[in-house]
């Protein structure tokens, strides 16, 4: 192990890997997004451009989303997903296929605010991975 790997692991030990977003798959995103208003008051704007809901919980303790209806027919692999953070998506994805998962979607961009993954785990959870835009 070298030096950066050291850190890198070090920095993950003390800082965890937290879940930083949730997405919400739906065949009415608008029912869906109007359902979580009415229970929990979440500010929900909607994004046509994108097929996406940001959905804003309103706390400084919990962690902000998105509802959408996924661009192909079901069945979707989950209903819900959720993403972690990490520092690196490549070394990630090489973890995520030799602990026995599969990538869905390599890489790609957001816009303005940073990349995701999108990986299944052995029993076909849909997770994401979220590197910042630095």
């Amino acid at each position: 192990m070298n030096h950066q790997e050291a850190v890198t692991n070090t920095k993950e030990i003390i800082m965890g890997n937290p879940v930083v977003h949730f997405e919400l798959m739906s065949k009415n995103p608008e029912k869906v997004a109007e359902f979580y208003q009415k229970i929990f008051n979440w500010k929900v704007e909607h994004h046509p451009e994108l097929n996406y809901r940001i959905v804003q919980t309103g706390s400084k303790d919990g962690i902000n989303g998105g509802i959408l209806k996924p661009p192909r027919p079901e069945p979707w692999p989950g209903n819900m997903t959720m993403y972690v953070a990490v520092d690196d998506l490549a070394a990630y994805r090489k973890r995520i296929v030799e602990a026995g998962g599969k990538i869905q979607i390599e890489e790609q961009e957001v816009p303005g605010m940073g990349w995701f993954t999108l990986f299944t785990d052995p029993e076909d959870r849909m997770i994401g991975l979220w590197k910042n835009k630095a």
